[in-house]
């Protein structure tokens, strides 16, 4: 089978095409700055010699974008699309192949991550315009936490908010997830049933997670995105108190508290510089007070996850850093792993800060190890797709370290 896996972000588009069961890119691809100026397409031909072409958008919108994506795979045969998705509720426990029911459970999900979850409906009806005779499946962010117990998933709340509207932590980068304890087990030649492991999923969302014999046991992110660590523009934890103070003093309608918290938010809101991180990382290197700030307040929070979570799974084996931040900024990494000694956890400084790809940056002498690993949603979404439609576990390894 060729798989098209499509990742719709909230502002870009990755994709990639495989050669299924031996997971062999064919095609690969993203679109960047969807939404703005400037709006970007790169595409990879990697059959035969590699090729490549660049090329911008003139709306810059999701749908010309996934339009011109389809029209530079015309060549390639598509047997199916495996669509990632932020948020499927709690009524999508496993990837399913996209129907009407399906569709409108995720579009009444749009709600609870409206960053993501409209890219993503945006990107299942494109296809299903573009190429109907095309089977779909939804492979969704939240299903790896679905296994969390009742005490890490519910609210302080009246109960009846829980059973009538859902009100329950989710979580998310569950795809990822998977992909990183799987991939950091085979790395160390571990069972991946008997490892306590903390990722740190940084990228422009952020989340934290706790895997404790290979189940999702407690997670940053809650009933939206919004929770947990500070992100790029979203705030992260912070006092319902103060949101609803803010509806008072500011006469903030609903949406455009929303837009506050989901767009005005974390590193951008803090620094006032920009939502992309490396300017507010080399602004805070040329002395900008309000970028360090930022910064400080990203590694402490994620700092207090770490112990956090270490406690709930009575200590820690394995520390993994992914996502385009935790992958390349050394500086990050030490900040957030600075004082966390007695844990175990212990940078080695040149292993840190040199190297590239998959690798361990724990000192010699920790008691826990440290990894970066390159995550690969687009091969899990692969992956799941495959199984959907054939009822066949995919035989595709996580190779070792």
């Amino acid at each position: 089978m060729q798989i098209l896996a499509l990742n719709c972000g909230g502002s870009s588009i990755k994709y990639k095409v495989f050669s299924m069961p031996e997971e062999k890119v064919l095609v690969q691809g993203s679109v960047e700055r969807i939404g703005s100026q400037g709006t970007t397409l790169r595409h990879q031909d990697l059959t035969g010699e590699a090729a490549e072409c660049r090329k911008h958008l003139r709306r810059g919108d999701y749908g010309e974008a996934l339009e011109e994506i389809l029209k530079l795979l015309q060549p390639y045969r598509i047997d199916a699309v495996g669509h990632r998705v932020v948020h499927g509720g709690a009524s999508l426990r496993r990837p399913a192949r996209i129907d009407a029911a399906v569709l409108a459970t995720l579009k009444a999900c749009c709600q609870l991550a409206p960053l993501h979850n409209p890219a993503n409906v945006a990107g299942i009806e494109a296809v299903a315009r573009l190429l109907p005779e095309v089977p779909q499946v939804a492979v969704c962010d939240n299903t790896f936490h679905l296994t969390l117990p009742p005490r890490a998933y519910l609210y302080g709340l009246p109960y009846e908010y829980y059973e009538r509207y859902g009100l329950r932590r989710y979580g998310f980068h569950g795809i990822t997830f998977t992909y990183m304890v799987h991939r950091a087990a085979a790395m160390l030649g571990r069972r991946l049933q008997e490892l306590k492991i903390v990722s740190l999923m940084l990228g422009s969302g952020t989340t934290a997670n706790a895997c404790c014999g290979g189940v999702s046991v407690d997670v940053s992110t809650g009933f939206t995105p919004t929770e947990g660590l500070l992100q790029s523009t979203r705030c992260g934890d912070v006092d319902p108190g103060v949101l609803v103070y803010l509806l008072r003093q500011e006469g903030l309608a609903p949406d455009a508290l929303e837009e506050v918290i989901n767009k005005k938010g974390g590193w951008l809101g803090i620094s006032g510089i920009s939502n992309d991180y490396r300017a507010v990382e080399e602004a805070a290197r040329q002395g900008h007070e309000r970028a360090r700030l930022a910064l400080e307040v990203l590694a402490y929070r994620a700092k207090k996850y770490i112990g956090a979570y270490a406690a709930a799974m009575g200590g820690i084996d394995v520390l993994i850093f992914s996502g385009g931040i935790g992958e390349k900024s050394s500086i990050l990494r030490r900040e957030i792993c600075r004082g966390l000694e007695f844990l175990g956890i212990k940078l080695d400084a040149e292993r840190n800060e040199n190297g590239s790809g998959d690798r361990l940056i724990s000192s010699p002498e920790a008691s826990v190890q440290v990894l970066v690993v390159h995550t690969d949603e687009e091969v899990m979404i692969a992956r799941e797709t495959v199984k959907v439609l054939t009822g066949k576990e995919p035989s595709g390894a996580f190779g070792q370290g």
